[in-house]
């Protein structure tokens, strides 16, 4: 994988753990020699996770609305800023920029994202594998609604499953280095096939 794109909080959050994993993870990601996509902020985790990877020498490109340049603070030490005119536009241009996509914690817009990419590789638009990193337990309320929807009937059982999720940042890298895309578009019902 040479291309992360990371959602994440432009807040830290009440707990440091927080802000701590996003740092190491954009170490790590320095590390590997993996490109981090991101919104382009200097806020929160979203800059934690810009700072870990630029001050291991990693190479981060940011995309970030002209007018969000203000309120997220745009980072001014990146590989490089891309700015876009719409929310709309940002996502594209993540999207078109990564081999892969992982959620850390963050608030609705981190989650508009995350589940704008699910929706895409659920009707068949990428086959890209998208990971939640799962830091104090964020998501296992997220997971047990996610099983929720399948139990209830509105959501495939493989749709669910395609979704990586670890609490090790290590881990989740290796499951999206070895992540086999569905070979049937998941949003085919059994009514329609």
């Amino acid at each position: 994988m040479k291309s992360i794109a990371i959602f994440c909080g432009a807040s830290e959050g009440y707990n440091e753990c927080y802000r701590e994993a996003a740092y190491e993870a954009g170490e790590i990601l320095a590390e590997k020699k993996i490109r981090i996509v991101y919104g382009g902020g200097r806020t929160g985790i979203m800059g934690a996770i810009a700072e870990g990877a630029l001050h291991n020498g990693g190479n981060i490109i940011g995309v970030i609305p002209s007018f969000l340049k203000v309120k997220e603070v745009a980072h001014d030490r990146l590989s490089s800023m891309i700015t876009v005119d719409t929310m709309h536009q940002r996502k594209m241009k993540i999207h078109e920029l990564c081999d892969g996509i992982i959620a850390l914690p963050g608030g609705w817009g981190t989650m508009e994202e995350l589940f704008e990419m699910l929706t895409w590789g659920q009707l068949g638009l990428h086959q890209k594998p998208v990971g939640l990193y799962n830091i104090n337990g964020y998501y296992d309320l997220l997971k047990t609604f996610s099983d929720n929807m399948v139990q209830e009937g509105f959501l495939d059982e493989r749709i669910n499953n395609n979704l990586l999720i670890s609490d090790s940042f290590i881990d989740l890298l290796e499951q999206m280095n070895t992540y086999s895309p569905p070979a049937l578009p998941h949003w085919i019902t059994n009514q329609t096939t």
